[in-house]
C-alpha cells in the first residue's frame, strides 16, 4: 500500500517541527534515510541559495552516502538545525566511520533553507539545533510508509508562494519497473504557483487538471490577495526546496542527474523560477535497492521524467494543503480559502 509521498520509498522517514505563536512562524523538516544511508546528491539553480554541506554531494569528492537531509525555515540562521541532527546520529552511530572505535563517525547532514524571517511578527524567531533534533526525533518515530503531513508544517510553517500561503507537499509514482520515485518539496516561492489571468494552478494546467474557478470567484481572490499582499513586508528571499527519493540503485553522478531534471517539476508549477532572490535546491536519496537494467543505458530516462512530475504534483499539494495565517507579521491566503476545495 502506498501513501503518495516520500515515504513509499521504502525506509525513508520524514519528521517535522514547528514552532507557531508569540512571533514564531517557522519550522524544520528533516528526511532521514535507512540506516546505513542512501547514495546523495544535490543540484541548485537560485540565486541566492542557503546551504550547507553541498559540497560533499559532488560526485568527484569522497562521500558516497549520507544519512540524513535537512529543510529549514530561519534563511542561513536556521541552518543550525542540522548540528542538531547531526548530534542525534552521532549517538546513534550512524555516519562516515573515521575512527577506529564505532562511535567514531561524522555525520554529513546536507541541509537547506527558505526565507520565512518575520513572518511570525520576530525576526528572531528561527529554528536551532533544539529544533532540528526534535525533527529527526518525530522522523525516527515514525512507522515505515507512515503518511507524511502537508501543509504549514516543519520547514513549511512560514512559507509563502507569491502572496499565497505555502508549505510542504509530497507525492510519489511507482513506475513500470517496480522502482518507485518520490518527492517532498517547501514550496516558499518568489515567483507565483497561480495563473493571474484565470486563477488555475499552473501545475495543475500541466496536470491536465485544470478546473477553471468561476470569474467571479477569481476576481474576488485577485482583490483579496492584492489587499493583504499590502499588509505584508516585501520579501527579501524564497526558496523552492526538494528532496527526490528512490529505491534504484543509482550512483552519484546518476542521482545529480536526477536532482537536475527535477527542477523542471519547479519550473512547470512556478512562474518565474531560479531568480536572484531564489535559493533553489533540489536533494536526491537514491536507496539502492532495486536495480536499473544494465543492459540499456537510457534506462535512468524513466527515472528522469517521474522525478520531474512528482515534484510539480509535491507543490500543487503543498498549496492545496496550505492553510491561511494572520497575525502580526502579516497576512498569507490559502488557495483553499480563495478558491475553495475545486
Amino acid at each position: 500500500m502506498t501513501v503518495d509521498a516520500l515515504t513509499d520509498v521504502a525506509g525513508v522517514r520524514v519528521g517535522h517541527a514547528t514552532r507557531t505563536g508569540d512571533g514564531w512562524l517557522t519550522g524544520t523538516t528533516v528526511v532521514l534515510a535507512p540506516e546505513g544511508g542512501a547514495v546523495a546528491a544535490v543540484d541548485v539553480r537560485g540565486g541566492g541559495p542557503g546551504t550547507k554541506e553541498t559540497d560533499a554531494l559532488d560526485p568527484r569528492n569522497v562521500v558516497q552516502k549520507v544519512e540524513a537531509i535537512v529543510l529549514t525555515g530561519g534563511s542561513a540562521y536556521g541552518l543550525d538545525a542540522a548540528t542538531g541532527v547531526m548530534a542525534w546520529l552521532e549517538e546513534q552511530g550512524r555516519g562516515v566511520r573515521v575512527g577506529v572505535e564505532a562511535t567514531h563517525v561524522v555525520p554529513v547532514v546536507p541541509a537547506a533553507c527558505v526565507f520565512d524571517l518575520g513572518r511570525g511578527g520576530d525576526f528572531r524567531a528561527r529554528p536551532d539545533a533544539a529544533l532540528g533534533r526534535a525533527a529527526v526525533e518525530a522522523a525516527a518515530a515514525t512507522a515505515p510508509g507512515a503518511r507524511v503531513r502537508e501543509g504549514g508544517v516543519g520547514a513549511g510553517t512560514g512559507a509563502a508562494v507569491g502572496p499565497l500561503k505555502g508549505g510542504v507537499g509530497s507525492a510519489s509514482v511507482v513506475l513500470a519497473s517496480g522502482i518507485t520515485v518520490a518527492a517532498l518539496v517547501v514550496a516558499n516561492a518568489a515567483g507565483s504557483v497561480l495563473d493571474p489571468e484565470t486563477g488555475i494552478l499552473y501545475g495543475e494546467l500541466f496536470q491536465g487538471r485544470a478546473n477553471y474557478p468561476a470569474a467571479h470567484v477569481h476576481e474576488a481572490a485577485r482583490r483579496r490577495l492584492a489587499e493583504s499582499a499590502a499588509k505584508n513586508t516585501p520579501p527579501l528571499l524564497n526558496t523552492t526546496l526538494a528532496v527526490v527519493a528512490t529505491d534504484a540503485n543509482l550512483s552519484k553522478a546518476q542521482a545529480q542527474k536526477l536532482a537536475g531534471t527535477a527542477h523542471d517539476g519547479i519550473a512547470r508549477a512556478v512562474r518565474p523560477v531560479h531568480l536572484l532572490n531564489d535559493g533553489d535546491t533540489v536533494f536526491t536519496l537514491a536507496t539502492g535497492q532495486r536495480a536499473l537494467d544494465a543492459e540499456h543505458p537510457l534506462a535512468l530516462n524513466e527515472l528522469l521524467a517521474a522525478g520531474a512530475d512528482v515534484v510539480t504534483r509535491a507543490i500543487v499539494r503543498a498549496v492545496r494543503a496550505a492553510e491561511s495565517v494572520r497575525g502580526p507579521g502579516g497576512e498569507w491566503l490559502s488557495y483553499g480559502e480563495l478558491y475553495g476545495g475545486r
